[in-house]
């Protein structure tokens, strides 16, 4: 007769097993913390749901190595990591490897190598399969792949997880299609979530939606302690965008190490690392727009401390893996404490002290206020797409959609997600089309994650205020039930960042922000499906009728001319006639501009809600640039083209059909090609989708302007 194996006998081998994996992962001092081996366990043992909360450092990918090392031991099938971001997958490919783990990935940037991995996994030769949540609901994979991966599956890791709850800070709607995933796992499959930002409502959001399909109700939820004793946290209020790019250019030298500075936009980070350039040091900037191959570069650079810092959005944000990383430093607060500590949990994971600064500017809520628009749309507009789908014969495009629903198409695509995982729509080859399922609007929780949204706003702002330990107060953000004074803080030692910067310095940051210009690339195509518009236009716009390239004073994101712009442009300013500052900041755009042929004459955009400032600013740049003076572009009637159009499609239908060179105007510009030949400058507030321009430009091309160049006070861009 057998004797029964001893419990205490297996699970002292399997720690044993797991000891060893974890020395060939991280060196031969590693040892597992107990709570990861209460995870590895649950894992592996007993074949659970986790989720893993705990601060960024803690070894949470340890866990799924471990666990992926054992599992494969016990001959099941390979890991699948739903993993947010390259660089993190980057990173964790390299990590696994030195273990002897082998691990491939499926993302947009490696498409011709998606075969022969498939064909790897189906041949056993891959331990770990990383996919980034987008991949999850691409139709082919969806359809042809993803069923045998689940069915196959050793265990399935979701790394970032409060991406699944739409409480999170993160949310992302291509993550909630995790929760079909789970649903359709054999029986037995072990899942890990892992994340080190989730207040309690989204640790229980997370677990519960970890439940799916499970044969167990409960998910193991362990979360430790969010202390980060190498962190020293700090505040600097400085009056203006010139002082804290001034304090910057003084103050990163003297800290040890190379790290990251954090900027809210795109134009920001680009600004702000071209003055840190002139300055001496030594950066790189990183944003969404930052081509993929340069990102790499980039993370490489200061991975091997060759830069004292990459200027980034948050585009540099979840999974950045550098130990030796010595300071983030924020150029604007983000709109979220728990955000926020994520971003700072990049620093000093390796060092004994990482400095963490944050220079809050003024216009911090004005930024967070222009970003605002993403929130989940109206009913109305969902009902009007649901409709749209489901009259449509063949599957709907997002750009055949646009000409359908007033959304931006970074909206619209954003709506479609929700929907998708809701049950409503569904995405195939050739775009979208409607399940015909019935789908309720869930107001009260859109209304009430907008609620939350706003609080976590006023708790970044109290953070700036508090007089109370700053870690202390993040921790209390994110429920951590040990969160205590850490007495290393700027609060906690009453040793706080210097506000005084250099005159030298701060003059050379006023004239780096004071520089105006920036570019306004032309339409080259006009969008797809104009013809369901009644809109006879395809296609690439005909170079004839094109416009130049024009320029804008500055962004209305940008940390120097942005603040002004945003000022003069809000929806409540009055309509005056250009201030003197910002006239002479045209001026300076049209002495640098660099064309080949100076303009001849001034045509001004016709405008609903600023008549005098637009007309102002032709007619002065007339009269200061001695040029001809044409008058304005008009509208068939007084009202304009109407109530503002969102996106591309319907934007360009309203101004197509409303905008026109009226007989007079034509004749000026006649009359002056036939006299003094060059090209016309167009005049307008702002450039946003661009279309008010492009179909200006095409009017006055046809009235015989050789060339037509924008010039705007603004564009949205960035």
């Amino acid at each position: 007769m057998a004797t029964p194996a001893d419990p205490t006998t297996d699970t002292t081998a399997l720690r044993e097993r797991a000891e060893e994996h974890l020395r060939a992962l991280a060196g031969d001092s590693a040892r597992l913390r107990e709570d990861q081996w209460t995870a590895i366990h649950a894992l592996v043992a007993e074949h659970r749901r986790a989720l893993v909360v705990q601060r960024t450092g803690w070894g949470k990918s340890a866990v799924y190595f471990v666990a992926t090392a054992l599992r494969r031991a016990e001959g099941a099938g390979p890991t699948v990591i739903v993993s947010p971001l390259l660089a993190l997958m980057r990173n964790q490919i390299a990590a696994a490897e030195r273990a002897g783990i082998r691990a491939h990935t499926i993302n947009s940037t490696n498409t011709t190598a998606w075969e022969q991995t498939y064909a790897e996994v189906a041949q056993g030769r891959v331990d770990v399969l990383l996919v980034s949540p987008e991949r999850l609901n691409n139709p082919e994979f969806r359809d042809r792949v993803l069923p045998e991966l689940a069915a196959g599956a050793g265990l399935v890791v979701i790394d970032e997880a409060h991406c699944v709850s739409d409480w999170g800070h993160d949310f992302r709607p291509d993550y909630r299609r995790i929760r079909s995933l789970l649903h359709d796992l054999p029986d037995g499959v072990p899942v890990l979530a892992t994340t080190a930002t989730a207040n309690e409502r989204v640790t229980h959001d997370v677990a519960e939606q970890l439940q799916a399909g499970a044969e167990r109700a409960d998910t193991l939820v362990l979360r430790g302690p969010l202390e980060r004793e190498s962190l020293r946290l700090g505040v600097a209020e400085l009056p203006d965008p010139t002082a804290r790019l001034s304090w910057l250019a003084e103050h990163l030298p003297d800290i040890a190490g190379s790290g990251i500075v954090y900027t809210l936009t795109v134009s920001a980070a680009e600004e702000t690392a071209r003055f840190l350039n002139e300055q001496g040091l030594k950066v790189l900037a990183y944003t969404g727009r930052t081509d993929p191959d340069e990102r790499r570069a980039a993370e490489d650079a200061l991975l091997d401390n060759r830069v004292k810092a990459l200027v980034a959005t948050s585009a540099l944000g979840m999974g950045f893996d550098k130990p030796d990383l010595g300071f983030v430093v924020h150029l604007g607060a983000p709109q979220s404490p728990i955000s926020y500590y994520q971003q700072v949990g990049r620093a000093g994971r390796g060092v004994d002290r990482a400095e963490v600064v944050l220079l809050p500017g003024r216009e911090d809520v004005q930024i967070w206020e222009y970003f605002a628009g993403l929130s989940f749309p109206p009913e109305d507009t969902v009902r009007e797409t649901l409709a749209v789908l489901a009259e449509a014969e063949k599957p709907l495009s997002v750009a055949h959609l646009e000409t359908r629903v007033d959304l931006r198409r970074t909206r619209l695509e954003q709506m479609l997600k929700v929907l998708d995982v809701d049950g409503a729509v569904q995405r195939v080859r050739g775009g979208w089309v409607g399940t015909g399922r019935p789908w309720t609007y869930d107001t009260e929780r859109y209304a009430q994650v907008s609620a939350a949204r706003e609080r976590e706003q006023r708790a970044m702002l109290d953070y700036i205020a508090t007089d109370t330990c700053r870690m202390e107060f993040l921790r209390r953000q994110l429920d951590d039930p040990e969160a205590t004074a850490c007495g290393r803080c700027d609060v906690c030692t009453g040793r706080y960042w210097t506000t005084d910067v250099d005159s030298g310095r701060r003059k050379a940051a006023a004239d780096h922000l004071d520089r105006p210009g920036t570019p306004v690339a032309p339409r080259r195509q006009w969008p797809t499906g104009m013809s369901a518009l009644s809109v006879d236009l395809s296609g690439k716009i005909p170079e004839n009728l094109r416009a130049g390239e024009g320029r804008a004073l500055g962004r209305i994101t940008d940390i120097g001319w942005g603040n002004e712009l945003r000022r003069v442009l809000a929806e409540d300013a009055p309509d005056e006639p250009v201030d003197e500052r910002m006239l002479q900041g045209v001026v300076r755009v049209l002495a640098t501009w660099g064309w080949e042929n100076r303009p001849v004459g001034v045509v001004a955009m016709p405008s609903v809600t600023r008549p005098t400032l637009v007309g102002d600013l032709a007619a002065r740049l007339s009269s200061l640039g001695r040029l001809v003076p044409l008058g304005s572009l008009s509208y068939r009637t007084d009202n304009g083209p109407g109530p503002r159009r969102h996106n591309s499609a319907m934007r360009l239908e309203q101004v197509y059909t409303s905008l026109v060179a009226g007989p007079e105007l034509q004749e000026r510009v006649a009359e002056l090609q036939a006299s003094t030949p060059g090209p016309l400058l167009l005049v307008d507030d702002v450039v946003d989708t661009g279309w008010s321009l492009t179909v200006g430009a095409a009017l006055l091309r046809r009235a015989g302007a050789p060339e037509v160049l924008p010039l705007t006070l603004a564009t949205t861009g960035g």
